[in-house]
């Protein structure tokens, strides 16, 4: 079934005329993704062909999903229009939008996501700073590469980008239902609770793959809701067992305070909650293989 985006999504590209716009909506359509237009104000009533494909371009997200049926969203907009397009796509009240940019203030990330759920929380937000949603065989929503791996039973929620890449690669063989790419920031709009419920739910994933990072609660936070509700085997990676200490280290939210946020505790917390944790990428590759044999 996939999680948040399968093969009935009709995705539409806010930023698609712009160059990173059009290098990913080309790659999403080649990975089967249905990319039904794109919103630009300036651009709207023209027509942009790609590889063959003539795709709309509207004034709007609500035009964009009163014309075409439009369901999803991938943001492509720089750091300081993001806020007002995900705005617009909450206020059309479209079921997900994908923040893949980069750099977007906190303060705008706070401003979208207390929109969000003043209205109801109607709008799925991912991201910002992800590389989207990628359920392979169905549909690629963002940046992942879709030629890394195939459709099969892991379901992975990960913050980092490249971890994500990497765990999809490494277990190639045995494939996803859905990968989803929740972004490293200090404000996010899907969480690892989020995913994990989801996944739970969902009867095509049969294992779960986590990677967190240091910083903040996030994963101790998943490992109490990991302990109280999932059943489904879950294996977790938290990136940055090697870091220094006392050194500001990558994601915005990487932030330790005391013994709280480091690798460590994370991986204690994890454990307690039945999650087998590696200590490297590869290594939790091994221990989700071993998961996968033994089902």
């Amino acid at each position: 079934m996939a999680i948040f985006l399968n093969e009935n999504s009709k995705v539409i590209v806010q930023g698609m005329t712009g160059s990173e716009g059009m290098k990913h909506t080309r790659r999403m359509l080649k990975a089967g993704t249905e990319i039904v237009g794109g919103v630009n104000p300036r651009k709207a009533g023209t027509k942009v062909d790609v590889d063959g494909v003539s795709l709309p371009v509207f004034a709007s997200v609500s035009e964009a999903m009163a014309e075409t049926g439009a369901n999803a969203s991938v943001v492509f907009v720089p750091p300081a229009f993001s806020k007002a397009a995900v705005v617009e796509a909450i206020d059309a009240e479209i079921e997900l939008v994908i923040v893949i940019t980069e750099g977007i203030p906190v303060h705008d990330s706070v401003a979208f996501w207390n929109h969000a759920e003043s209205k109801g929380n109607k709008t799925r937000i991912v991201g910002p700073n992800c590389p989207g949603i990628a359920s392979p065989g169905k549909s690629n929503a963002g940046i992942t590469p879709a030629d890394i791996t195939g459709a099969g039973p892991i379901g992975l929620v990960s913050k980092s980008g490249t971890l994500t890449y990497q765990l999809m690669y490494e277990l190639r063989d045995i494939g996803f239902s859905t990968s989803v790419g929740i972004g490293g920031d200090p404000v996010i709009g899907t969480t690892h609770i989020d995913c994990l419920k989801a996944f739970e739910e969902d009867p095509e994933t049969k294992a779960i793959v986590m990677i967190g990072e240091i910083g903040g609660d996030a994963e101790e936070r998943a490992a109490e809701y990991i302990k109280a509700n999932v059943t489904k085997p879950v294996v977790g990676y938290i990136a940055g067992f090697t870091a220094p200490e006392g050194k500001t280290m990558g994601h915005a939210g990487a932030i330790i305070s005391g013994s709280a946020g480091t690798a460590e505790s994370k991986k204690e917390a994890l454990e307690a909650a039945g999650v087998k944790v590696g200590k490297t990428p590869s290594e939790t590759a091994r221990l989700m293989r071993e998961v996968i044999e033994n089902l």
